[in-house]
């Protein structure tokens, strides 16, 4: 059957794939599987208990949640009666949450559990209805979700008839979904997607990834993140079963269980991979020591498809056999690919995964392009490592003279909710979309820069694309994470978060003691360490991206604490304005 609307997809499961374990989850330490049938079947009732409740088409339902299967049931329940999905990340705060309900006239609200229950009623705008609020976990005092799925299915008579007209009247253009972007600076915008927009994206990534029924996927990035529900929708429509990792720090264990034959990712979290194996290398001796770390620097110049020669191939057996199979069998033995985008990953660490037999498909866009712009491919020919691959299909790019990416194509989103002027500031008079990002095409590969917002310019006259210089110093194994600086002024700097697990084991084998983090980074031994590794990492970069000056900060940067977005990408303007007072130190001022 032709898919069109994001729930043809239940269709397409009723026809071809029968699933005892379409989607899973992990429940008081077992895993519990939704058959094809019933994600269908509460699908339908959902539907069926909104329209009881009085929700019509074009109203909005707010999602706050962690990954689970009832995520996907309201999903669908909401589209087939035509109302608007409003998928929210669970680590905002009340001011965030009270901005979205307002903005987007939310007319019920799905929350995980209790701690979300109590920021969204704290978040409820002042001089306005409350909106009703159900929750997906039992919680003392606040209806459940499940009741909506019995009332529906008790009104399924009645409604039946109702939904089926409801469903046949929606077309592909239909406002399906609003998506709050989680913003590095000021307040989020809502982006409007169709079922077009959503349904052309995820086609075209099912015909790369190509993921077959009996196929196992474990879905990492939040369902409300656009590339964590492109990854969702696209392994459902090719019939593989999604399993929903717990937390993050449960990956390892749920891989270990579940043997994944994929999962999806942003650049941290396979930074905290390799920095966990890396980890392991490191307390290893003698010559299974320089054997791990002769492999990982063989991984570091990989090329596919033996573009490097036969005598590297040989080579990388031995370094297969001997390393790096024991890395796949930490991810279960059987992950064969990898989606990965939001954010600038690391090349090396693309070559040394591919190398070791995972293929990290790198791709690139935004939540206006729903999300996928580029992508590179697993097949000779359409795969540049370092680069973030072609255009999907269906999809056109080109470069401005300023050297921004614009984009054309049915993933595009129509524009911003309630904003027209900033919607026609989006586009061109040809209809071109402004990613505001900065990039060139080589041999058909996008290569991104920065972003263009980002890039800043010293007083020399020099520009500075940050992310690139970034992504550099983050090779170090004593970087968690780093912001350069320096607009305006005559020198690159940068302020440095340390990787505070490495030197909490660097202690142990050190004369060098601490008490806390703020102790650790005013210790001459340790500033001397890492002014020698700013040194050795400046001769890769041209004179005026050199970090002239640093500074250490006491704290792990992460969303709770404000300096990370929900997507982990780094907040610069709250970060500058945290550490004012450092970054005056820095310029003298």
């Amino acid at each position: 059957m032709k898919v069109e609307r994001t729930f043809d997809i239940l269709t397409r499961y009723k026809e071809q794939f029968h699933k005892a374990d379409a989607l899973c989850c992990k429940q008081n330490g077992v895993w519990q599987q939704f058959s094809s049938d019933d994600y269908i079947e509460y699908s339908f009732n959902f539907s069926y208990g909104l329209l009881e409740l009085g929700i019509n088409k074009g109203d909005k339902i707010i999602t706050i949640t962690n990954n689970r299967p009832e995520w996907n049931f309201a999903d669908m329940g909401i589209s087939m009666i035509g109302a608007v999905h409003v998928p929210v990340f669970s680590s905002l705060g009340t001011s965030d949450y009270r901005y979205i309900i307002s903005h987007s006239d939310a007319k019920l609200i799905l929350v995980s559990d209790k701690k979300i229950f109590k920021l969204v009623s704290m978040a409820m705008p002042e001089n306005e209805k409350p909106v009703p609020v159900y929750s997906f976990d039992d919680i003392d005092g606040v209806k459940n979700w499940k009741t909506i799925v019995e009332s529906g299915k008790q009104s399924a008579s009645k409604h039946g008839h109702t939904v089926e007209t409801i469903m046949s009247s929606i077309g592909p253009d239909d406002f399906a979904s609003l998506i709050y972007t989680s913003g590095t600076t000021g307040k989020a915008k809502g982006v409007m997607l169709t079922h077009k927009n959503m349904v052309s994206n995820f086609l075209a990534a099912a015909s790369v990834f190509k993921l077959q029924p009996e196929d196992k996927f474990l879905s990492i990035l939040p369902l409300c993140h656009v590339g964590g529900r492109l990854g969702n929708y696209q392994t459902q429509y090719s019939g593989a079963s999604i399993y929903y990792a717990e937390n993050m720090g449960s990956i390892a264990a749920n891989m270990a269980e579940i043997k994944p034959d994929g999962f999806d990712a942003v650049p941290r979290i396979l930074e905290k991979f390799y920095d966990a194996i890396i980890a392991k290398g490191n307390k290893l001796e003698g010559i299974k020591k320089k054997l791990f770390f002769w492999a990982v620097d063989l991984g570091f110049k990989y090329n596919p498809y033996g573009e490097n020669g036969i005598l590297y191939e040989a080579k990388l057996k031995i370094a297969d056999k001997l390393i790096f199979s024991k890395w796949r069998q930490a991810l279960g033995n059987k992950v064969r690919i990898v989606g990965c985008g939001g954010a600038s990953l690391q090349a090396r660490l693309e070559r040394v995964f591919w190398a070791a037999g995972i293929k990290i498909i790198n791709m690139y866009g935004l939540t206006e392009t729903s999300p996928i712009i580029t992508i590179n491919r697993t097949e000779k020919g359409n795969v540049r490592l370092g680069s973030v691959g072609k255009v999907i299909e269906g999809v056109e790019v080109k470069i401005a003279v300023d050297g921004e990416i614009l984009c054309k194509g049915p993933n595009v989103t129509p524009g911003y909710y309630k904003d027209p002027e900033l919607t026609r500031q989006a586009f061109d008079s040809a209809g071109w979309f402004y990613t505001g990002d900065v990039g060139h095409i080589e041999d058909g590969f996008l290569m991104v820069t920065d972003r263009k917002k980002e890039i800043f310019k010293l007083s020399n006259g020099k520009f500075i694309a940050p992310q690139l210089i970034e992504n550099i110093f983050k090779e170090s194994p004593l970087i968690d994470q780093i912001m350069v600086i320096g607009e305006h002024e005559k020198f690159a700097s940068a302020l440095i978060s340390p990787d505070f697990k490495y030197f909490d084991d660097w202690k142990k084998a050190n004369t060098v003691t601490f008490e806390n983090y703020e102790e650790l980074i005013r210790q001459p031994a340790i500033l001397s360490f890492f002014s020698n590794e700013i040194e050795k990492l400046n001769k890769r970069l041209s004179p005026p991206e050199r970090l002239n000056r640093f500074r250490l900060v006491q704290h792990e940067w992460s969303p709770a604490t404000g300096e990370l977005s929900p997507t982990l990408k780094l907040k610069r303007q709250y970060i500058q304005n945290k550490y004012r007072d450092v970054i005056d130190q820095i310029y003298m001022k």
